[in-house]
């Protein structure tokens, strides 16, 4: 019997201004209302599937601020905001300005050409801006109000279109919707983000998924320890003119601690297993890891070949090399399978994607009867390009695996302990990540590195103070905490002309803004370099960036 083990990882990184804390981007609220709701509705609807859901922190946290917005209707996020303005007429300009570039933000042929009143909205706002300058002052309240309703509309998961709430009929109304309608968003918007946490709680008490973490919010772990690892899979890495991340030993604990005690809190018990962020290991990382707790992590085929050779397999957990404390198990994800799923079967009709995928892992239990299939990828990102929101492939893939009795899924924990005789030990750990199995998406050209730098430098400002008597706790957790924002992996992620220009101007500006704050939280100048751009875009990225092939 073949053991099939996903990993969905679920993640969004912090969008809140740092000094207002209003959400600069939406998407921790859309992908709340799209991919988390489906996600769970898919196996609540399927009990024999079992998995392994991985939740960064900083995202749970963002889905905690949406609550509180939801709850005392103190809005942070401009959508809501609009969507709860009850006379659209006098809607703020800002706020047009913002719903205009924003709302049309989606992977068309799924979310928006299907769609006739969505797509008369497009086809209007287009003609009026390819008028006179003055063009959009013909557009009235109900137009806003109407986008503002059909945006996330559009983002609304298949479980929410086809259950009890108002999405449905908001849907067949198609437009002139006024502030009862929108209140009724709003309400349902609040009931589905409120259930969320609760849901996946639920599951995991049941024993059909478990829960695991990432460092608290999502730091490139292995580069704060030392960027000279870069240098283990690719040997001319440009690396930046600092020499290191200052204190990055401490500060990954810090972001382990965080994850350890937000799952203690949230989950109601302390996870087994660590996502690393991005997938990303090192050896200096894994004796961190190990000296945490957690018992077993995960990363990809190209770091396992990388560290073992061509002919190393992914289907079977590996024991942490010698030196790393504890008893440490990884586990290295099948890319070919995991890619399929992220980027193949979008185009592919769901219930022959779902044979395909079954095709696929019946040919690996023939060829090992007790083989261990992991296949682990990001689960919110990919779901927009599949038609219906992955809804169909995910019915058929999932009934195929529970009428399949020489496939059985299991959770990462569960393969642990099953997969222990056939565990083999490594014989040692090249760093990277599961992006072609280096860490050349975070570091090594010109941009990156520059980031590196500028974090490098506000780092060694933070140190000085903390180590100074000058600051009282309150100001030292705010500063930390801010810390902590800057240290996150997508910054980096984003950073590169194989970008979009749109998505690289606001990760870019939003870095530059966190960094800025946390001077000014030290009582320090900030350098002038933080008035300009680190980094343009100028590519058309495959899924709009979000997400990047293995090889």
């Amino acid at each position: 019997m073949a053991d099939l083990a996903f990993l969905w990882h679920m993640h969004q990184p912090d969008y809140r201004h740092p000094e207002t804390g209003h959400f600069t981007l939406p998407w921790t609220l859309l992908h709340a209302l799209k991919d988390y709701p489906d996600m769970a509705s898919h196996l609540e609807r399927h009990p024999a599937i079992r998995c392994t859901v991985n939740f960064v922190p900083v995202l749970l946290a963002q889905i905690e601020d949406y609550c509180d917005q939801l709850a005392t209707r103190q809005w942070r996020d401009p959508l809501l905001r609009i969507l709860a303005w009850p006379d659209p007429d006098h809607l703020a300009p800002a706020d047009r300005s913002w719903l205009l570039d924003m709302a049309f933000r989606c992977h068309a042929p799924t979310m928006l050409e299907p769609f006739a009143p969505y797509r008369r909205l497009r086809d209007l706002l287009t003609f009026v801006r390819s008028q006179d300058g003055n063009g959009l002052d013909y557009l009235a309240g109900q137009y806003y109000a109407d986008l503002a309703t059909w945006y996330v509309l559009a983002w609304s998961g298949e479980s929410l279109r086809r259950g009890p709430g108002p999405i449905a009929a908001l849907m067949a109304k198609g437009g002139s919707f006024d502030l009862a309608d929108r209140e009724a968003l709003i309400n349902e918007i609040r009931t589905v983000l409120d259930g969320l946490t609760p849901r996946y709680r639920a599951l995991a008490e049941r024993g059909q998924i478990e829960l695991c973490c990432t460092p608290a919010h999502h730091p490139l772990a292995p580069l704060l320890l030392d960027f000279g690892v870069a240098r283990e899979a690719m040997p001319d890495c440009l690396l930046p003119a600092a020499p290191g991340y200052p204190g990055g030993r401490s500060r990954v604990e810090a972001h382990l601690q965080l994850a350890r005690q937000s799952h203690q809190q949230r989950f109601g018990h302390l996870p087994a297993g660590l996502w690393p962020a991005e997938g990303a290991l090192s050896q200096a990382f894994l004796h961190q890891i190990a000296d945490a707790g957690f018992t077993w992590t995960a990363s990809s085929r190209g770091v396992l070949e990388h560290s073992a050779g061509p002919d190393a397999n992914t289907g079977i957990p590996w024991q942490a090399p010698e030196g790393i404390p504890g008893d440490l198990t990884l586990f290295f994800r099948n890319e070919h399978l995991s890619d399929l799923i992220g980027f193949e079967y979008a185009r592919w009709h769901g219930r022959d994607a779902a044979a395909h995928f079954m095709a696929e892992v019946t040919t690996l239990h023939r060829q090992d009867a007790d083989a261990l299939i992991p296949v682990f990828l990001d689960g919110e990102n990919a779901w927009e390009y599949y038609p219906y929101n992955g809804w169909y492939f995910f019915n058929d893939l999932y009934e195929a695996l529970a009428g399949t009795p020489a496939i059985t899924t299991v959770t990462l924990s569960e393969a642990t302990d099953r997969h222990r005789p056939r565990r083999r030990r490594l014989p040692g750990l090249t760093a990277g990540s599961w992006v072609f199995g280096t860490l050349s998406t975070w570091i090594g050209s010109p941009d990156k590195n520059h980031a590196w730098e500028l974090l490098c430098d506000v780092k060694q400002c933070v140190d000085r103070a903390l180590d100074s008597a000058s600051l009282d706790a309150g100001q030292r957790q705010h500063i930390l905490a801010l810390l902590a924002v800057c240290e996150s992996s997508d910054w980096f992620w984003w950073l590169g002309d194989y970008n979009a220009p749109e998505s690289v101007s606001a990760f870019d500006h939003l870095f530059r803004d966190n960094i800025r704050a946390l001077y000014r939280l030290l009582g320090l100048p900030a350098p002038t370099s933080l008035d300009h751009p680190i980094s343009r875009g100028g590519g058309t990225p495959e899924s709009g960036g979000t997400m990047r092939r293995a090889t």
